[in-house]
């Protein structure tokens, strides 16, 4: 074996048990099987050290799908100081008519994609970054159960006919006239009692999660990119935190276009010869992050206009940030209207401001300085 060969190594991973295939490098190698083996920790470590005894004088290439198992694997493999790839599981190339799929297939697969330079690679968040992105979207699905107990309610009351005379629901006039309702029967006015607790009590968690989330992110080292982003109208704070949690380093997408694409915000597109015809949008991607810059596009239907919340949050930002943000309101606007006057349909011009809006914030997170991880400190923690 050369001095500087290559082992590329796959792994199947799953909650028990990991499928194991290698193979060398080399026009002639095949892959091999190694077989299965524990997903405790030391099961990978002692995997490790038995293809490092194995191949001392090569260097080893992990690869594995993204799924259910996380990131741990990567982090640990890194920080035995070792190359590890983590690949999405749908843009695997598939040949026509395979239709055996077995977990040592695909270690061995892995393994051979890796070798030939056929493996979409994906963005791994550092271990802060995924904490905080867990809090975010902790709030999120906060967020929806308190909706969703509200509807309950609200059917509830459907049901048996009961109406709020007030304009504003969820208001602390409306709180106080659910309170004071009274059923006619007994168990109806028990499970009124049990929704209003349940209302309140993820109220409560809800104020819990945004307070965190408020106090991490002032923390968090992509804080300036948060807080510069929320120049643009209908980039609040916690649209702005979830946004970037969900998308990381923006810097690492050379173009808008490409962030475009991942967000799957461009149209599909099927053109032969002459004929080009554009369908709907893609949506690939992180659907988080697209739904959020689809709520804050409505904001643009309106003439530009920085107003006083908007100056409170451009305070302390930089003479170029705040001139994309203005630069962004004036197209935005703009283009909404144009289109909404040539006929097309709201949700397609939302879209279409969303698109044009993450290229703004690319822009923005281009004038940003983010402090650097600490390589060093990161590849000598070792995941518990």
């Amino acid at each position: 074996m050369n001095k500087n060969s290559i082992v590329f190594i796959g792994l199947d991973t799953h909650k028990e048990f990991f499928e194991v295939a290698h193979e060398l490098e080399g026009r002639d190698e095949h892959v091999i099987h190694d077989g299965r083996i524990s997903s405790a920790k030391a099961s990978v470590i002692k995997m490790v050290r038995d293809f490092q005894s194995k191949y001392p004088q090569a260097t080893l290439h992990f690869v594995y799908e993204a799924g259910p198992c996380g990131y741990w694997i990567y982090r640990l493999l890194t920080s035995l100081g070792h190359c590890c790839y983590v690949v999405a599981p749908s843009l695997l190339p598939k040949k026509p008519g395979e239709r055996v799929k077995t977990d040592r297939k695909d270690a061995m697969k892995l393994a051979h994609l890796l070798k030939i330079n056929d493996v979409p690679i994906i963005y791994v968040p550092e271990a802060e970054d995924e904490a905080v992105r867990d809090l975010s979207r902790a709030r999120q699905t906060a967020t929806n159960d308190l909706n969703h107990a509200r509807l309950q309610l609200k059917g509830f009351l459907l049901r048996n006919n009961i109406r709020y005379d007030g304009t504003a629901n969820w208001s602390a006039k409306h709180i106080r006239w659910l309170n004071e309702l009274i059923l006619p029967h007994p168990a109806q006015h028990i499970v009124l009692q049990e929704m209003l607790h349940t209302i309140d009590e993820r109220m409560r968690r809800l104020a819990r999660l945004v307070n965190e989330l408020e106090h991490q992110v002032k923390q968090w080292r992509y804080y300036p990119v948060v807080k510069a982003i929320q120049a643009m109208r209908g980039i609040r704070f916690l649209v702005a935190a979830s946004l970037i949690a969900e998308l990381g380093d923006l810097r690492r997408f050379d173009t808008p276009r490409k962030l475009m694409k991942y967000l799957g915000l461009t149209p599909k597109e099927e053109s032969s010869g002459d004929h080009r015809r554009l369908g709907k949008i893609t949506k690939c991607g992180n659907g988080r992050a697209r739904r959020l810059l689809i709520e804050g596009a409505h904001a643009y239907k309106h003439p530009p206009k920085v107003s006083t919340e908007i100056q409170k949050r451009q305070e302390m930002l930089s003479k170029e940030v705040i001139d994309i943000a203005w630069q962004a309101q004036l197209r935005l606007c703009r283009r909404y209207q144009r289109l909404i006057h040539r006929g097309k349909h709201r949700n397609l011009v939302v879209t279409a401001i969303a698109r044009e809006m993450i290229a703004y914030i690319w822009a923005i997170s281009r004038e940003i300085a983010i402090a650097p991880i600490d390589v060093a400190k990161r590849k000598s923690r070792v995941p518990a």
